[in-house]
């Protein structure tokens, strides 16, 4: 399963949060059913970040999502917002 977040940022904040989701990367990515995380950054507007996750199945996903370290960086960074994020989450098919 893929899950892609939107994130529109303050331009002020952008710093900030690159340094936060640096520091919390490993722990994302180590939590229990990620495959992997990755930070993308929109070409034509750089206030627009999104991230890229891999999880073994929806639930992994939702345990995350009602984890504590979920709620900790969640809260960081919601702060930082200029705009609503948006998700999605995807099945690959191969």
């Amino acid at each position: 399963m893929v899950r892609i977040v939107k994130m529109k940022f303050k331009v002020e904040e952008i710093p900030a949060f690159l340094i936060l989701f640096e520091e919390k990367r490993a722990l994302i990515a180590g939590f229990p059913g990620c495959q992997g995380v990755r930070l993308l950054n929109d070409v034509h507007s750089p206030e627009i970040y999104y991230t890229y996750s891999h999880w073994n199945s929806p639930a992994d996903l939702e345990n995350y999502r009602n984890s504590d370290l979920f709620k900790g960086v969640w809260a960081e960074t919601k702060i930082k917002f200029s705009d609503r994020p948006e998700a999605w989450s995807f099945e690959e098919i191969e």
